[in-house]
C-alpha cells in the first residue's frame, strides 16, 4: 500500500469522488485515509467542528471496509461524521445540550444508518447548536464553533460543525440536516456548496410525516460533484429502487444518478433572479447587504456567459391570511410550525431551566400552541407553497442570495433574549426558510469572496424533484469559478 504523505497530493485534498477512485483501484486503503483525517481532526480542529471522535470505531470500519469483497457501496471506505443531532447507538446523543448531557443513544438513526450502508467510515460528531435551533451553532455544553480561518465569527448553523469540518479538510463531504437553512446557511458561510433536498427525496429523514415537514438530510462538500455522490448515498438506491418507509413513495424505481447530472453539467435553462423581497419583510426590517447582492451578480454574469435565459420573479404575498382567518402571515405560519416540531420534544417542565434562552423560548411557546393553531399554520403554509410554485413554475431555477449579510460576528446574536435571537437569525437569512415551508430544493454556491476574503453564497431554488438540474447549473458555474481552489487555499496546515 503507498504511503499518503508521498503522494503529490495529499489525502485531504483529494475531493471525495477523488478518493473513491484511489480506494476502488487499491491504490489508498480506508485505513490509511481514516487515520489521516483522524490526524489533522487531532491537530488541526480549531474551529471545534467536532463535539466527539472515535478513532477505535473509524478504524475498525476503515479495516472492514479494506476487507470487504463486495465494494459496491457508493461511498465505500469515505470518511464522513454524524452530525450531533443524529443518533448512532453507543454514541454520545446529547444534541448540543445541557439537557442532555452524558445521554448515550440507544438506536442508530436512519440518516446513519444509510450511509453506513454506503460504505461509509464514520470518525465521529460534528457540531449543532443545543437541539438544533439555530442557524449558526454554539452551545453551553460545547461552545462556539467558528469559521475556519477567523476565530471571532460564527461558522453558521445549524450544521455549522459539518461545514467547519469540510472547511479545514477533516473530511471530504459531510451530512447535515436542513429546517431552515441549516444546511445551506454554514455552507454558505464557510466558501462550500450546500443542498437541501426536495421534501420526501430522502427517505431517511425528508420531512414526510414530520410536523411540518421542514426537516430533511442533505449534504455539504467543496464541490458540486461530491455534494451530488453524498445525496446519492443519503437517497440509498438498491438496484434502483429507493426503498421510502411510507405507503406514499415506496418502493420506487430511481435510476437517476445525481452524480451522473453533476458531472456532465450539460444544459441550458430559464432562470429568474427573486425581486420584490422576502417572506419576512412584514415583520422583520430586512436589510441585504451590498456583499450580498454582489454574490447574486457574480452568478448572473456567469449564467449569461453559459447562455442561460434569465429574468425576475417576485415571491407571492405573504403578509396575509391568505384565506386561512386567524394567521396573520409569514413569519406566525412558520412560526408556529417550528413551535410544533418543538412540542413534540419531551422535555419535562421541571428540566427546562437546563435549556439556553433560545431553545427555552421556543420550547415554552410551544405549549400555548393549540392544535387549531398548528392546523391553522399548515394549511396556511400548503396554500403559501401552491402560490410560490405558481410563481416559480417557469423557471428551471430561481436565484436568491443565501445570506443576507457577511459572516455574523460572535456576540451578534442575543444570548439572554430567545425571542431577540430568533430575530436575529431572520435578518441574516432571510432567504432560506421559505423553501423548506414550501419544500423545494435548494443549492448553495461559494461564488463571492468579499474584499476581506470572507465567502458569500448564492442560492439556487429548483422545482419540486428537480435536484439535478440544480446540480447541473452548480457544476457549471464551478468550471467558471475557482470555489474549490479557494476552500483549498483556506485549509489549516500543520
Amino acid at each position: 500500500m503507498s504511503d499518503p504523505f508521498a503522494q503529490a497530493t495529499a489525502i485531504h485534498e483529494l475531493g471525495a469522488l477523488e478518493l473513491w477512485r484511489l480506494l476502488h483501484a487499491r491504490e489508498l486503503s480506508a485505513v490509511e485515509v481514516a487515520q489521516h483525517q483522524l490526524d489533522r481532526i487531532e491537530r488541526l480542529d480549531a474551529a471545534s467542528a467536532f463535539v466527539h471522535v472515535d478513532g477505535e470505531l473509524a478504524l475498525a470500519r476503515a479495516r472492514a471496509a479494506d476487507e470487504a469483497e463486495d465494494r459496491t457501496g457508493i461511498i465505500h471506505g469515505l470518511p464522513f461524521a454524524d452530525k450531533d443531532l443524529t443518533p448512532r447507538a453507543g454514541q454520545p446523543a446529547s444534541m448540543g445540550s445541557r439537557w442532555l448531557e452524558g445521554a448515550v443513544a440507544e438506536a442508530t438513526h436512519p440518516v446513519a444508518q444509510v450511509l453506513d450502508e454506503g460504505g461509509g467510515v464514520v470518525l465521529g460528531r460534528t457540531a449543532a447548536p443545543e437541539l438544533g435551533f439555530a442557524g449558526y451553532t454554539r452551545s453551553a455544553l460545547h461552545g462556539a464553533t467558528t469559521l475556519p480561518g477567523h476565530p471571532g465569527l460564527h461558522a453558521g448553523g445549524s450544521s455549522g460543525g459539518a461545514a467547519a469540518a469540510v472547511a479545514q479538510g477533516l473530511l471530504p463531504f459531510a451530512p447535515g440536516s436542513d429546517g431552515g437553512g441549516s444546511i445551506r446557511i454554514p455552507a454558505a458561510t464557510c466558501g462550500l456548496v450546500g443542498l437541501k433536498p426536495t421534501r420526501g427525496r430522502i427517505p431517511a429523514q425528508g420531512g414526510v410525516g414530520a410536523v411540518g415537514g421542514l426537516v430533511t438530510a442533505g449534504a455539504i462538500a467543496r464541490s458540486v460533484i461530491d455534494v451530488a455522490l453524498l445525496t446519492d448515498a443519503l437517497i440509498g438506491r438498491q438496484n434502483g429502487v429507493v426503498r421510502h418507509p411510507l405507503v406514499l413513495r415506496a418502493p420506487e424505481r430511481d435510476d437517476g444518478s445525481l452524480l451522473a447530472a453533476a458531472m456532465r453539467g450539460e444544459g441550458r435553462f430559464r432562470i429568474a433572479v427573486l425581486t420584490g423581497g422576502t417572506p419576512w419583510d412584514a415583520t422583520h426590517d430586512i436589510r441585504i447587504s451590498p456583499e450580498a447582492t454582489a454574490a447574486v451578480e457574480a452568478t448572473v454574469r456567469a449564467l449569461e456567459a453559459f447562455g442561460h435565459e434569465l429574468g425576475e420573479v417576485a415571491l407571492p404575498e405573504a403578509s396575509g391570511d391568505l384565506g386561512v382567518p386567524g394567521v396573520g402571515g409569514y413569519a406566525a405560519a412558520f412560526t408556529d410550525l417550528w413551535r410544533g416540531g418543538a412540542a413534540t420534544i419531551p422535555i419535562p417542565l421541571g428540566e427546562r431551566d437546563r435549556l439556553e434562552p433560545l431553545a427555552r423560548w421556543i420550547v415554552e411557546t410551544s405549549d400555548a400552541l393549540t392544535a387549531g393553531g398548528l392546523a391553522r399554520a399548515q394549511l396556511w403554509a400548503t396554500e403559501y407553497e401552491r402560490r410560490v410554485l405558481a410563481a416559480f413554475g417557469p423557471w428551471d431555477a430561481v436565484l436568491t442570495p443565501t445570506t443576507a449579510l457577511t459572516p455574523r460576528p460572535l456576540g451578534w446574536y442575543p444570548s439572554d433574549d430567545g425571542e431577540a435571537d430568533f430575530d436575529a437569525q431572520v435578518l441574516h437569512t432571510p432567504h432560506t426558510s421559505f423553501v423548506n415551508l414550501t419544500g423545494l430544493p435548494a443549492i448553495t454556491l461559494p461564488v463571492h469572496e468579499t474584499v476581506e476574503g470572507l465567502p458569500m453564497g448564492a442560492q439556487l431554488i429548483g422545482r419540486p424533484g428537480e435536484e439535478a438540474t440544480l446540480l447541473a447549473i452548480g457544476r457549471q458555474l464551478e468550471r467558471r469559478i475557482p470555489w474549490t481552489a479557494r476552500a483549498l487555499a483556506r485549509f489549516p496546515t500543520g
